[in-house]
């Protein structure tokens, strides 16, 4: 994880959390260096609370999910795209609270057919999101 885990709760109380991955690529570019791949990655409900309070920055962790593109506008007036991983499960490799990396603990959620977008980018205070809008 590039940062600890940002976590939010809609105005209806559901857990949504959001974190950045780095991934190495399995290569090196023309200078010899190891590039890597910044992913977002978003999770819901009991599995958002859980890597919050486990995971943070320097976190190893393993996702599964699906790609979800959505879009909102920006405060500039344009419109934004945002591609990143709906999580379904994050395995936890190691944690904050346990920094010796043995610890593997998962966080499954069911996965989802809904294909809403999550308008929430940027705010702070409790959003109003209907249950039927939310993506499981």
């Amino acid at each position: 994880m590039t940062k600890d885990v940002e976590m939010k709760y809609t105005q209806n109380g559901v857990a949504v959390a959001d974190f950045t991955l780095a991934v190495n690529r399995p290569f090196t570019n023309k200078e010899n260096v190891q590039e890597a791949d910044f992913i977002r990655v978003q999770v819901w409900r009991k599995p958002a609370e859980n890597t919050a309070q486990y995971c943070g920055k320097g976190s190893q962790v393993g996702v599964t999910g699906r790609i979800q593109t959505r879009s909102f506008e920006g405060q500039d007036g344009r419109k934004v795209f945002i591609t990143e991983v709906v999580a379904d499960n994050v395995q936890f490799l190691d944690t904050r609270n346990n920094g010796s990396g043995t610890s593997q603990r998962s966080t499954d959620q069911q996965p989802s057919n809904n294909s809403h977008a999550n308008s929430y980018v940027g705010q702070t205070q409790p959003m109003d999101i209907d249950d039927s809008d939310l993506p499981f």
